[in-house]
């Protein structure tokens, strides 16, 4: 069989790779000559542009037993960077751990000396000298400063309560702190005593489960939503509806107060948060940007504020006056459920099924992650006492110190008779006025009630607490 003789464009690629190959083949292998030069200038750019604000900075005063005191010379190091940082490192230079700065301790910002020496070492630190010798300095490690948390009084179930025919989904407490109500899947709003649990009204009106509930401290008013798209205000004085706020497109999953101002928030199914003017009914913002349902909420004061968290992962921070998104928190795996105010300090905590994590007020910035549960997180909240309470589907209740994290007490509901096993999550939490009393609404449609042990002390219950080594930064 004749070979088929090759076309034109084949030729003229065949002649292409020939003369490619004859022209490269004397250097092939060699490697390309290192250019000083353009080495030099890389690093220089290097220098003033990234590190411009931090490569020159004032010599740190020795003192202190936490650090070990290195007379070095910078100017060998400094050769390799043109020099640009030999002027600043000359004298004295106070080598600091920069892992002292956990919980409680402060980071001191290095010298330029300490950065072109690289880390430490943990044992002994070499001083750089222009001879030949080298002297060693021995290095004590200074003790990283533990913030222990506080002592609480441990938790215990002081009432079940029962009439509700579906999950207990929201609850809130009184101003007044003489009752409190509940929203469930049963489409009613309940309103019960707080001091001996006895049924005092029924609200009927929704056609869904209600899902958020708030009482204002302004005015005799409750409000609800639930996932019928409906955003209700209740007359409490006439236990009737007086307004209703319309414009979500899907169910209302969340809703909050404003503490200090006539403003109502609320979090739905089809992704925006929509701020309302209580009295009016006006539509004021609506604060678009999750990509899935928002389904935490929270309301600061002092900026003012809002926070939302979504099921898309993340937290969002809003600025109130300009009704647009300051920060966008990614750091969560999962979906944020649940978003709780700290009441004295300034700070928050956003819950989802990865972790607890608590970030600082206004621009978002990450604290510290608190972790133990190993399930979807409902509800989250936080009493006047620095005491956190947490529930999730597994029936877990979380008791944690909210400055450290430590989780001091561990309680597991159990489901009532005549429900699954299963139906023990805890969908929703509440504190009362007092912070002594809790309040949660459960899956097996009950409504339990939680009280710190009287007789509990220091020297019975003491604080078994075992600081984290390695914090984690995301």
């Amino acid at each position: 069989m004749a070979a088929s003789t090759p076309s034109a464009l084949e030729q003229a690629c065949l002649r292409n790779l020939k003369r490619t190959r004859e022209m490269y083949l004397a250097n092939y292998g060699q490697r390309v000559e290192a250019n000083e030069a353009t080495a030099f200038l890389r690093t220089s750019i290097m220098l003033n542009s990234e590190y411009k604000l931090v490569k020159d900075l004032p010599p740190i005063a020795a003192g202190g037993a936490a650090a070990s005191v290195v007379m070095a010379h910078a100017a060998v190091a400094a050769a390799s960077f043109g020099g640009a940082a030999a002027a600043a490192s000359d004298g004295p230079l106070l080598l600091q751990d920069r892992r002292d700065g956990g919980l409680g301790g402060t980071v001191r910002p290095s010298t330029a000396a300490e950065r072109l020496a690289g880390p430490p070492s943990t044992a002994v630190v070499a001083a750089a000298s222009t001879s030949n010798s080298t002297t060693l300095i021995p290095r004590s490690r200074a003790s990283r400063p533990v913030v222990q948390p506080e002592w609480h009084a441990p938790w215990k179930m002081m009432r079940v309560i029962s009439g509700h025919l579906g999950w207990v989904r929201a609850i809130a407490v009184d101003p007044t702190n003489e009752w409190f109500a509940t929203g469930s899947a049963d489409r009613t709003i309940k309103i019960w005593d707080l001091a001996s649990g006895t049924l005092k009204l029924t609200l009927t009106g929704h056609i869904s489960t209600v899902r958020g509930l708030a009482v204002s401290s302004r005015s005799p008013y409750l409000f609800s939503c639930g996932e019928d798209k409906m955003v209700k205000c209740w007359d409490l004085e006439y236990n009737k509806v007086i307004r209703h706020y319309h414009g979500h497109l899907s169910g209302v999953y969340s809703l909050a107060l404003h503490p200090t101002l006539d403003l109502l928030v609320t979090g739905g199914r089809d992704s925006v948060a929509r701020v309302w003017d209580i009295r009016t009914k006006n539509n004021v913002h609506t604060l678009t940007g999750h990509e899935q349902t928002v389904a935490g909420l929270g309301v600061q004061a002092v900026e003012p504020q809002i926070i939302t968290g979504s099921m898309d992962s993340t937290v969002r921070l809003w600025d109130l006056v300009a009704g647009r998104a300051i920060a966008v928190l990614t750091n969560h795996k999962k979906a944020v459920r649940a978003i709780a105010i700290a009441p004295h300090e300034y700070s928050f905590v956003s819950a989802s099924a990865d972790n607890l994590k608590k970030w600082k007020c206004p621009e978002g910035e990450f604290m510290h992650n608190i972790t133990g549960h190993n399930c979807i997180v409902h509800t989250c909240v936080i009493n006047q006492d620095n005491v956190m309470a947490t529930g999730g589907d597994t029936g877990a209740l979380h008791l944690w110190d909210y400055k450290t994290g430590h989780n001091f007490q561990t309680l597991q509901t159990i489901a009532q008779p005549g429900s699954l096993e299963s139906e023990c999550g805890i969908m929703a939490t509440a504190f009362d006025q007092t912070g002594s009393r809790l309040i949660t609404g459960e899956a097996d449609k009950t409504i339990k009630m939680w009280k710190e042990d009287p007789d509990a002390t220091p020297e019975t219950h003491p604080v078994n607490y075992e600081p984290p080594r390695d914090r984690k930064r995301y």
